[in-house]
């Protein structure tokens, strides 16, 4: 109407807009700036950033009119609906400055069509709405970019394309996180929805691959806010104060995330350590101390409630000296930076560590005002040690203050310590032996060792000697039905030790001679130690000795001593060697000689024993095979042996065994074995195993063995028979005899054999019959040499025989017994002719019906075969010999020395003549 009024007044518009303007005026003086009820206050220069969807304006000029202060309305549209309101208070003294306004949408802005439309408000009257588009993008795009979300969040990534384009595959990059969903809003629009359940090490990627190719992204970095905790604060100085917390998981996190630290409002220099101090007026007012921690996440605050005066956390000491050295103990003294540290009572704390190991070897304490000094005690003469000391308040004690710098220190030297002496008695040698004296024993240089010994009863020291610093032993010869006390002393620069007596007792005492009571038990070492215990003894009033060295080789032994009230220990000895046998004994100490309690033997750790050991013999007995062996020595048993295994295999491969628990056998046999051949192995059972195996092959052959006692049987049976038919024909020998040869029949002899003289009668015997009647002299019979020569008449010095008829010949004679002695009862003899001593049967080899005499035993009589006829002479004959030529001539003499005869005892033949017919 205005308009109009305007239009139909036009020569007196000049006039009418005059009136307007005066109007206009009236009302905005009256009204505050209020024209018609529209508020002309608004926004102006309104921005939009779609990366961050942050809206940022500022006041129109007329708006600084207002006085109480105004608000403005926001309204977020997606798609041109309204989705979202809110409200921006501005304050008066706001008025006139930049606001800003940021929405988190569950879809990045770019996902569907966004606006933001905003207008001012004040006294219930409202501005025009002013609307903000975003600008459609002709690219790709990935929202939203470089974002920073809390761990546990969601996140929703949103990839848009211009027309003509289409989205391929959406997918992370560079993050954990498994937790991930894809949505397809439409052919341009994909969305990715991730669940950040873990921080990122770095940026991480949402990549947007189309189907041409191309691809896009944008990063992303999930993080904590601020979790740091337990804010302490104290003061060293007292006029400073010391804040100290713990800093939270996101310490090290992306620079993006850096936090911010502040103290009572102060900024904090390197907060990210965990400490933040600041110089403040310390009193007795117990008061907070706030710390601020902030990142792009959040705000934390931390808050501690102190006395600082009761929290004071001291500097350490300075210029640490010793005043004093003694060989036993030091003085120290140092100084304090802190003047106000000389009104508190101290307590301080001395370290003292070894100076070559760097060893604790005690602390002290002290207490004090404004403590500047020490003394440390029980300290080692002759000897490096490193000093250090710190202290802390004795009367609201809150820590230890710092420890000062080390200082090394050296003790003054002192006499030696008194030696640790043991002693061995075997016999009438006793060992004294004593430990080599520490560093910190020997308080200097050793020069020698002074050994004294005496009898008990004596009082003096009759006998000593010195032995050179680098023998730790001496061997004595002592009396052992006595007792003695030996005495060891060391010497160095600063004078000789106490001295370190033992008592030797007599060779009589249960120490030495009665091992019987005290009977040696087993032990087994484990982790390369023994580990002993006994009874309670109440003999031991000054502790135990317990002492060890090798069963086998040179017992170099060595020592332990225990305290009365220890009835255990473990003994450990670089000494030890795997495999090998110890002797451990255990003495209760008393004021006279040592008590032997109880002794023990084992290893400390067993060792498999090496194969073939065992020296292996075999024995066969019909079908069973004893095999024994030595006893393995001690010094090559490196394990206990348990028992004994002896397995056999035959050829079919079938294995055997038979064993045995007792360590002390020494055979083991296999019985009910077939003849085969057999690999016999003894192997010795021990804690490690089975071990020392060795083999040896045998061959059983049974029927062989019973062959030769088969033999042996048949040979002596044989001899029992041989034995019995002698004895039995020797018993009845007569019969024997004129069964097996019975009696000639008596010849038929003339007297004209005898008496008629021819021409042969130079070769004929003549016998004076008148000595037929005298008894022949039994002569002696020589065996092995020449007998007597018979006394034979000038007339006979030949005999002349013939040949016996064909096939009758005389028989040898068997071997003759030597020097027998013929029985004289009724034998007759011709003088000058020889006789014979030998028992038998002689044949007369010129005589065909075979001629021959019988001799009995020396009891018995002595009878021919045909009675011997009156004028017939009696004819000997010495052998069997046969003439094997007629007329042959032989001499008495040449018939005594034929080597071929086998008569033993000889003297000669007589041969009787054979009838011829004229």
């Amino acid at each position: 109407m205005k308009f109009f009024f305007l239009q139909r007044n036009k020569h007196g518009r000049i006039i009418m807009i005059t009136w307007l303007l005066l109007l206009s005026l009236s009302t905005t003086s009256t009204q505050d700036g209020q024209e018609n009820s529209v508020l002309r206050c608004g926004p102006q220069n309104v921005t939009l950033d779609y990366d961050s969807f942050l809206l940022k304006w500022e006041d129109d000029p007329s708006c600084s009119v207002i006085r109480d202060g105004l608000v403005y309305e926001l309204q977020l549209l997606t798609a041109d609906k309204p989705v979202h309101n809110g409200e921006v208070v501005v304050t008066p003294a706001q008025i006139g400055s930049t606001h800003s306004w940021k929405w988190t949408s569950h879809l990045p802005s770019q996902c569907a069509r966004h606006s933001v439309r905003l207008r001012s408000q004040y006294n219930n009257q409202s501005s025009p709405w002013m609307q903000k588009m975003l600008p459609d993008q002709g690219e790709i795009l990935v929202l939203p970019r470089n974002q920073i979300f809390k761990v546990g969040s969601t996140a929703t990534f949103c990839c848009t394309v211009p027309d003509g384009e289409s989205i391929k595959t959406m997918f992370l990059l560079n993050y954990k996180g498994a937790n991930v969903n894809a949505t397809k809003i439409s052919e341009h629009v994909h969305s990715l929805t991730v669940h950040l359940d873990q921080e990122s090490e770095n940026w991480s990627d949402v990549i947007c691959e189309i189907s041409k190719g191309n691809i896009s992204g944008a990063s992303f970095h999930a993080s904590y806010p601020p979790d740091d905790s337990d804010l302490q604060c104290e003061t060293r100085d007292l006029e400073s104060i010391d804040c100290f917390w713990n800093v939270g998981r996101a310490a090290n996190e992306h620079p993006a995330m850096e936090r911010i630290y502040q103290l009572q409002g102060s900024p904090c220099i390197n907060g990210h350590s965990g400490k933040c101090s600041q110089k403040v007026e310390v009193d007795t007012v117990e008061r907070n101390w706030t710390l601020t921690a902030t990142n792009r996440l959040g705000k934390l605050e931390l808050c501690d409630r102190a006395n600082l005066t009761k929290r004071v956390h001291m500097v350490a000491p300075e210029k640490v000296a010793a005043s004093t050295v003694n060989p036993r103990n030091i003085s120290l003294k140092w100084s304090w930076t802190v003047q106000k540290y000389s009104n508190f009572n101290l307590t301080c704390q001395v370290d003292v560590s070894d100076g070559d190991s760097n060893t604790k070897v005690f602390q002290t304490e002290n207490f004090g005002v404004g403590l500047t000094a020490a003394v440390i005690k029980d300290l080692i003469p002759h000897w490096d040690y490193d000093v250090r000391v710190r202290c802390g308040t004795a009367q609201h004690f809150w820590k230890w203050g710092d420890w000062s710098k080390s200082v090394k220190i050296r003790t003054k030297g002192d006499v030696p310590d008194a030696l640790d002496v043991w002693m061995k008695v075997k016999e009438d040698q006793t060992v004294i032996s004593w430990k080599v004296p520490l560093a910190n024993q020997s308080h200097g240089e050793i020069f020698d060792y002074k050994v004294s010994w005496a009898k008990t009863k004596e009082k003096n020291q009759s006998n000593q000697t010195n032995v050179s610093r680098s023998n730790h032993s001496l061997t004595l010869t002592l009396d052992p039905s006595e007792e003695y006390m030996v005495t060891v002393t060391a010497r160095n620069i600063n004078g000789s030790s106490s001295p370190s007596t033992i008592i030797i007792p007599r060779l009589n005492l249960e120490y030495v001679s009665d091992k019987s009571e005290v009977k040696t038990s087993w032990i087994s070492g484990s982790n390369g130690s023994f580990f002993l215990s006994w009874p309670v003894s109440p003999n031991a009033s000054c502790g135990y000795i317990v002492d060890w060295c090798p069963v086998f080789g040179n017992c170099t032994f060595e020592w332990m001593k225990v305290p009365p009230n220890r009835t255990h220990t473990t003994i450990f000895s670089k000494n030890f060697e795997d495999g090998r046998r110890y002797l451990l004994s255990i003495y209760a100490c008393t004021e006279r000689a040592p008590v032997l309690l109880q002794r023990r033997e084992g290893y400390v750790r067993e060792t498999k024993i090496e194969g073939e050991l065992f020296k292996l013999k075999n024995k066969q007995e019909d079908s069973a095979v004893e095999v024994s062996w030595e006893p393995i020595p001690l010094e090559k048993q490196t394990a206990s042996i348990h028992g004994y295994i002896l397995y056999y295999q035959d050829k079919s491969g079938d294995v055997f065994n038979v064993s045995t628990d007792d360590p002390e056998a020494t055979s083991l046999t296999a019985k009910n074995l077939n003849i085969s051949t057999y690999n016999f192995t003894v192997t010795a059972l021990t804690a490690v195993g089975l071990c020392g195996n060795t083999s040896i092959i045998v061959t059983l052959n049974p029927l062989a063995d019973q062959l030769i006692m088969l033999t042996l049987i048949s040979l002596g049976a044989v001899f029992l028979i041989l034995s019995v038919s002698i004895i039995i024909c020797y018993r009845h020998w007569a019969c024997i005899k004129h069964k097996v040869y019975p009696p000639i029949p008596k010849p038929v002899l003339t007297d004209q054999w005898l008496t008629s003289p021819d021409e042969h009668t130079s070769h004929r015997l003549h016998f004076d019959q008148s000595h037929y009647s005298e008894v022949l002299d039994v002569p002696k019979l020589y065996d092995k040499f020449r007998p007597p020569q018979p006394v034979v008449s000038q007339d006979y010095k030949t005999f002349t025989f013939s040949q016996t008829r064909k096939g009758y010949y005389n028989k040898p004679l068997k071997k003759l017994q030597p020097c027998l002695t013929l029985p004289t009862t009724g034998l007759t003899s011709q003088p000058g002719l020889p006789t014979s001593p030998i028992n038998g049967v002689f044949p007369n080899p010129s005589y065909n019906p075979s001629y021959s005499l019988v001799m009995h035993g020396e009891d018995r009589e002595f009878k021919s075969g045909p009675e011997v006829h009156e004028r017939i002479p009696f004819i000997r004959s010495f052998s069997g010999y046969q003439p094997q030529s007629p007329d042959k001539t032989f001499t008495t003499a040449e018939l005594e020395e034929n080597p071929e005869s086998p008569i033993s005892c000889v003297s000669t033949y007589i041969l009787l003549p054979q009838k011829t017919s004229n």
